[in-house]
This record gives structure tokens, sequence and C-alpha cells, in this order.
């Protein structure tokens, strides 16, 4: 059997889909566990997992469960892998005993490539595009409506969708309101993880089928979501984020073969930190592809030593 963890529901919904796909026309079963499924289907799948009549399952933090029982467990993926914490990581090394485990991040945490620098752990860099991906275009600048106006309207003139990052639930429907404003002829929605399990996989769904033309979200996107018509990602108080971090949301656009385009914008008249500066500076510097495992190193440059 195949288990496959990852952070998020979003996400959760995604692998499962893609392996949906993928395994179609092959006797492959394919399940998931997360908040998107009520509790009667998880236990249900739970059940199904113990008697290995599921062969491949995508799952939250929910697999880590002490109810959650492998008949024969082969192989472990963690996607996302830095965004787990040490307490998930001793759960995984339970789960992971006589089991082959692979981990993908595009920005490994200091500890993982320490383990990976110095032989204890076996790495693959992946640093070649697919086939017509072109780097996304990255401006890091003081916040003026006037620029990220015209951003927007490049985006929808061509038949694309915007991520536009407002990292605050409280500020998300007045921002909204106000891109609706400036824009009454498409359509603006909003999500965040504190939402309802059924509004968010409706936005969700209505993101990936391109009914949504903007959509306003907090940080819930960071993390491998794939929507290959949104090619314009607009961040505000971009100096708040870590330097990992502004790397996974920009890996959000760009996934099409449409040249993609990120905004990372600060308030104006504001005095950056240096090491805000810093971490702009190098996401700017570090726009081409494959360019993950030099941010991380950079990160770690600008962290300094100790804080791993």
């Amino acid at each position: 059997q195949v288990a496959i963890l990852v952070p998020t529901t979003i996400l959760c919904m995604q692998h499962y889909r893609t392996f949906l796909s993928r395994m179609r026309g092959f006797p492959v079963s394919v399940d998931m566990v997360c908040r998107f499924r009520t509790k009667k289907e998880i236990d249900e799948s739970i059940r199904k997992l113990r008697r290995g009549e599921t062969d491949v399952i995508s799952g939250t933090h929910r697999l880590l469960s002490k109810d959650v029982e492998f008949k024969n467990l082969g192989l472990l993926i963690v996607d996302e892998e830095q965004r787990f914490g040490v307490a998930h990581k001793e759960k995984l090394k339970e789960l992971a005993k006589n089991v082959d485990v692979l981990t993908l991040s595009a920005t490994p945490i200091p500890r993982t490539m320490n383990m990976a620098l110095s032989g204890i752990r076996d790495m693959s860099v992946l640093d070649e595009a697919p086939v017509d991906r072109m780097p996304v275009q990255t401006f890091v600048l003081e916040h003026d409506d006037l620029v990220i106006e015209e951003a927007i309207r490049r985006e929808l003139r061509r038949g694309g969708q915007v991520f536009y990052l407002c990292n605050s639930v409280d500020a998300m429907p007045d921002k909204a309101a106000k891109l609706q404003k400036a824009f009454p002829d498409v359509r603006v929605d909003y999500a965040n993880g504190q939402m309802d399990k059924d509004q968010l996989s409706d936005i969700w769904e209505e993101m990936i089928k391109g009914e949504i033309d903007v959509l306003v979200s907090t940080t819930i996107i960071e993390t491998g979501v794939d929507v290959p018509n949104a090619n314009t990602l607009i961040i505000e108080n971009a100096d708040r984020f870590g330097l990992s971090q502004l790397h996974q949301l920009r890996g959000r656009v760009g996934r099409s073969t449409r040249h993609a385009y990120a905004y990372f914008t600060y308030k104006p008249d504001k005095n950056l930190t240096e090491v805000a500066e810093k971490r702009l500076s190098a996401i700017r510097d570090f726009a081409e592809f494959g360019s993950g495992f030099k941010i991380a190193m950079r990160d770690l440059e600008i962290r300094g030593a100790g804080n791993v």
C-alpha cells in the first residue's frame, strides 16, 4: 500500500483526484481521508485500509492518528515536508518502520538539507522545467493600487485567473468587495482555512473550473495547489513572510505555458528591516527553475547559524 501525507485538505483532494485519473484503467483502489469527508466516510476508509482493500491513500494529519492501521504499507510519500513539525515527524518514524519513504519539498528545511548534504539521506534535485514552462516574472514594489489593478486587468484580458494574497481573515471581505467594485464585470471571491469545509470545497471547485476570476485568499494556497489558468499572483505585506514561504507561494502561478507574474508588495513608506530586505532581494534574484534549493540555502544564511 502507498500513503501520501499532505499538510492541507485542498492539496489532499488534489492528490486524490490526480491519482484517480492516473490509475484509471488499472486495478488500483484510491481513497482519501481529510476534512472534506464525513466521519462515517473516514471510518469506512480506515476499515478498508486495515483490510487491505485500499492501495493508495491520500491524507492530512488524520493519517497519523492511532486508529489508522495499514495491512501492508510499502511506500510513504510526504509532500511539502517543510510543513510538518517534530511531533509529526516522530509519528512518521513509527508509521515508516521498514517502509520506503519519499519526502518532497520545493524548499527543504535546514535539518533535512543537513541530513541530505551529510549523506544520511539520499537527495535528488529536480532543476529542469517541464516542457514549455517559463520562469515567473517577479516584481518587488511598494503597494500601488493602480499598478495592481493594471496587473489584474492584464491577466483577465487574456482569460486568466488571479490569486490575491491578503493574510488577514478579518480584512478579506473588505478587500474582496474593493476588488469587486474595481472590476464589476468579473467574479471575485475569497477563501480561508476558517471556512466551513463545504463552502471551501465549493469555492475550490469553482476556482479549478475557472468560474472565479480573482480569488482573495490566505496562505492556504501555499502548499502545492495547482490551478494552471491562474498566472498572476499579488501578495500584500510580503515583507512579513519567510523566504521559503514566498518561494512556495510564487509556485502557485506559472504552471502552464503562459507567462506568469508575481507581485510582492509592501506598504508605501514602510522602513523594511534588514532581514526583510534581504528576503525580498533574494526572491527577486532567484526566479529561475530549480532555485528552491538555492533559496533554502540563502534562507539559512539570512537566519544565521543555529537557526535550524
